[in-house]
């Protein structure tokens, strides 16, 4: 009888451990595998040919379309004859800055070579993109969208479109991206630019049927230059702002920044015919402009009349549409609990920082900086030196919480935080040029913006109720942008003018979020194909 009741007591064991492992298996995230190749191709975008950088031979590259918690496992080979990188722009690599893509947490594929990046989407919907961060490779192309649908079970604030167009716009040159860096390597600055692209194209057409609707998802892959977004005789509702759903909103025309991203619904209400869908540079002295068309399927009538225009004002008019982005508080993210359930606005700051931008000389060279530093690139990345006690390779005394008013210098930049501390951040805008600063690993609360300079005393304007997360955040001219940051990934993390020719010639450092006590709770363990280079060659992960 003993033994009896031990027998079955030990099939009932076996039975909940293969029970337990079916469990995780069907529990299991979807693994999704690609294999891209980098190579040069001559095109024509702006009507002469020009050297662009193509994956998979293609300009714009492949799309990545995946649903929330997806793993992707992408093996990139480089054929260019320089070192190169993908960044995975807003795609936040929950606890993994291994896989971010950057100089300071990656070393560049070499020629003729290949890394295999995974990670997951974990915890994102939205609209994004990829492009190249190593030397000046984004000038050649190498950029393409990535779209994080939400899962099956898990609803979305608005009806399901029809179906999705992907607009990647962006302003282009037409010298080689080789000739650009040098010039800029030189002491010069970028000319401007000689045109402006929709999909790597100066005409293009989406088409659709009449009364239905259709989801625009639009990213902004230049390299200087914000634009405005409209569509002639249709209003756009904005749905989505870089993984926040936002109050749904109607507008006529969008200012979309550097390196920003956004989605909005379109429904096809007018006459049959084409329209104009068109996008005009802004905060710059000559406009550029693309056009492409809204083709409705049963029309045979060409677009007609006026191109529809920008609209009147620019700073004071951007600056107020800005505030109008607000978070759906009710509404869900990637996660079935509301975005609301996370009152932002009642936590405590633990860190202040105010972060100015500039625009040095440097030994006779133009230079950009952040509070008068300007970073510079290591050859060892700062997260390997970080891992391995790599000392020498990166300064974390360079950059102060403030301005000073001491020389500009250059440095190896990092500021320390800690994990799970919350901080307020001011971009301090004294130029009289848009900025755009971005960070990677998180998203952030837009919480103010004003004109001139940033004190205390502006803290009692700060939208501390809905104020919309987002990855990237633009700076208006000679005004301020705050913004909430809770630390909640550890890593190394690039905080970037978005604007390339900034970011390339310093306008940038890096954020070290750590706990003392090391675990993979809060940090994966360095992957197993990790490269290295500079002064970590030789140590093992």
């Amino acid at each position: 009888m003993a033994l009896r009741t031990r027998l079955s007591l030990l099939r009932l064991l076996v039975a909940l451990a293969l029970l337990s492992s079916l469990v995780i298996v069907k529990g299991e995230s979807p693994y999704k595998y690609y294999t891209w190749t980098v190579t040069y191709g001559i095109i024509y975008p702006l009507g002469v040919p020009q050297q662009v950088i193509l994956i998979n031979g293609q300009f714009p590259g492949p799309k990545l379309e995946v649903v929330t918690n997806d793993n992707i496992i992408l093996n990139l080979i480089n054929k260019l004859d320089q070192p190169f990188l993908l960044t995975w722009n807003g795609i936040k690599q929950r606890k993994n800055s291994w896989q971010d893509g950057v100089l300071g947490t990656n070393c560049p594929i070499p020629p003729n070579s290949n890394f295999t990046y995974k990670f997951q989407t974990k915890d994102q919907i939205g609209t994004y993109n990829y492009f190249p961060s190593t030397a000046f490779h984004k000038a050649a192309g190498g950029f393409g969208a990535i779209n994080v649908y939400a899962r099956p079970r898990i609803p979305i604030p608005y009806p399901l479109p029809v179906e999705d167009f992907t607009l990647l716009i962006g302003d282009w040159f037409k010298t080689n991206h080789k000739t650009l860096q040098q010039r800029l390597d030189s002491g010069g600055v970028l000319p401007f630019p000689d045109g402006m692209l929709i999909n790597g194209q100066t005409q293009t057409t989406f088409t659709g049927d009449q009364g239905k609707t259709y989801m625009l998802r639009i990213s902004n892959v230049g390299l200087s230059s914000t634009f405005n977004f409209r569509i002639q005789g249709h209003t756009m509702k904005v749905v989505e702002v870089e993984g926040s759903h936002v109050m749904q909103t109607d507008y006529d025309s969008l200012d979309v920044h550097v390196g920003q991203s956004l989605s909005l619904l379109v429904t096809l209400n007018q006459s049959p015919k084409d329209y104009y869908i068109v996008a005009s540079t802004r905060f710059v002295r000559s406009n550029l402009s693309v056009t492409a068309l809204l083709r409705y399927s049963n029309s045979g009538v060409p677009a007609s009349g006026d191109m529809p225009p920008l609209p009147p004002g620019e700073l004071v008019w951007s600056m107020r549409q800005a505030r109008t982005f607000r978070w759906n508080l009710t509404a869900n993210a990637a996660r079935p609990n509301p975005q609301g359930s996370f009152h932002y606005g009642k936590i405590n700051t633990t860190k202040s920082f105010v972060f100015s931008n500039s625009a040095p000389l440097i030994n006779g060279k133009q230079r950009y900086a952040v509070n008068g530093v300007s970073f510079v690139n290591s050859v060892t990345p700062l997260k390997l030196a970080d891992h391995f006690n790599i000392t020498g390779v990166f300064s974390t005394s360079a950059i102060q919480s403030v301005p000073s008013n001491s020389p500009a210098a250059v440095a190896t930049s990092v500021v320390k935080a800690s994990l799970h501390d919350f901080l307020e951040i001011v971009f301090q805008n004294n130029e009289k040029a848009v900025q755009s600063w971005h960070l990677d690993g998180y998203d952030f609360w837009v919480v103010g913006f004003g004109s001139g300079q940033w004190t205390p005393a502006k803290r009692p304007l700060y939208n501390l109720v809905d104020a919309l997360t987002r990855h990237t955040t633009q700076v208006y001219p000679n005004s301020w942008t705050a913004i909430l940051v809770s630390l909640d990934n550890q890593g190394m993390w690039n905080m970037r003018s978005a604007i390339w020719e900034r970011q390339y010639l310093g306008q940038q450092f890096y954020l070290k979020v750590w706990d003392p006590v090391q675990s993979l709770a809060n940090e994966y363990n360095p992957p197993d194909n990790l490269l290295l280079c500079g002064k970590a060659i030789g140590r093992h992960p």
